[in-house]
């Protein structure tokens, strides 16, 4: 397993080691003890989601208030995604700033996002399925988010508006306030 830093304080690309025979493959898709030492913290992940989306579904962008934000680590079993992560802790120098990155059951990458970041992705497969692990429960009350098209953030999506595949909810976030 590979780590590579970002520009972004704790936001680390995971590359894994893939064994491959006859019979298929074997990685390990997780380190603790690896990630934590890069990152300089403790981890304990308590809850793993797994979400199918399909071609031009846009999710997010997504994150939980104090006390309640969560680290995720994200990976694609199938398909491919253009992951977007938005810098939302005040005492960052990329506050405000955004990270994107194309995750893929082909690639066997994952993301690690710590806490403090807005999280959303698009798929651009057919289908995909994402999985992500969280260190804090989800907590409805705590739930906010950021329109996908914030004037400030002006993510490039690389899809036309109109093709995507957007919830009620995920359309009616209110602009986030820099």
């Amino acid at each position: 397993m590979n780590l590579t830093k970002t520009i972004f304080k704790d936001l680390i690309i995971i590359k894994h080691n893939i064994h491959v025979d006859n019979r298929g493959y074997f990685k390990e898709s997780f380190l603790k003890e690896k990630l934590e030492n890069l990152i300089n913290y403790s981890l304990e992940f308590c809850q793993e989601n797994s979400v199918k989306s399909y071609l031009n579904v846009l999710r997010g962008l997504h994150y939980q208030k104090q006390p309640y934000s969560q680290s995720k680590l994200v990976s694609v079993s199938l398909g491919k995604i253009l992951d977007v992560a938005v810098d939302i802790r005040k005492e960052s120098e990329n506050y405000g700033k955004y990270f994107s990155y194309i995750l893929s059951s082909d690639k066997h990458e994952s993301l690690f996002i710590p806490k403090g970041f807005a999280h959303g992705y698009l798929t651009l497969s057919d289908s995909a399925i994402i999985n992500y692990q969280v260190d804090n429960y989800y907590n409805p009350e705590a739930e906010e988010g950021i329109p996908y098209d914030d004037d400030l953030l002006k993510i490039d999506w690389g899809v036309e508006k109109s093709k995507l595949i957007i919830s009620k909810k995920d359309q009616n976030f209110k602009p986030f306030k820099w």
